[in-house]
């Protein structure tokens, strides 16, 4: 599996470069992102290609936040970003991360 532990933002905005990535915001110190991320472990399982960035919003904080500044997406844990071309095109959080909504959010468009 294709994923990329972001500690910086320099990291985060190289990672950009891909056609499209899912970033995962992940708070473990909570059971609804313990939940959103066994959901997102699923889609990867499923999608082992999909290039993926995880932040721990507790130990990388400003990453976490940084992110939302750059990309304009407000900050929720847990949250998932869908970037295509360096942009965000669609984002879920809380309960709405679910393997099907991933697969759904990542399907090719016509």
């Amino acid at each position: 599996m294709s994923e990329t532990v972001l500690h910086d933002l320099e990291s985060y905005e190289r990672a950009l470069a891909a056609p499209r990535v899912l970033l995962f915001k992940h708070s473990p110190l909570c059971p609804i992102s313990a939940a959103a991320r066994d959901e997102y472990d699923a889609f990867r399982r499923v999608m082992p290609d999909v290039p993926t960035l995880f932040v721990d919003v507790v130990e990388d904080r400003p990453v976490a936040r940084g992110i939302a500044e750059r990309c304009g997406v407000r900050h929720e844990s847990p949250q998932v970003i869908l970037f295509e071309g360096g942009q965000p095109v669609w984002h879920a959080s809380h309960w709405h991360i679910t393997e099907a909504a991933l697969t759904a959010a990542f399907a090719p468009r016509c």
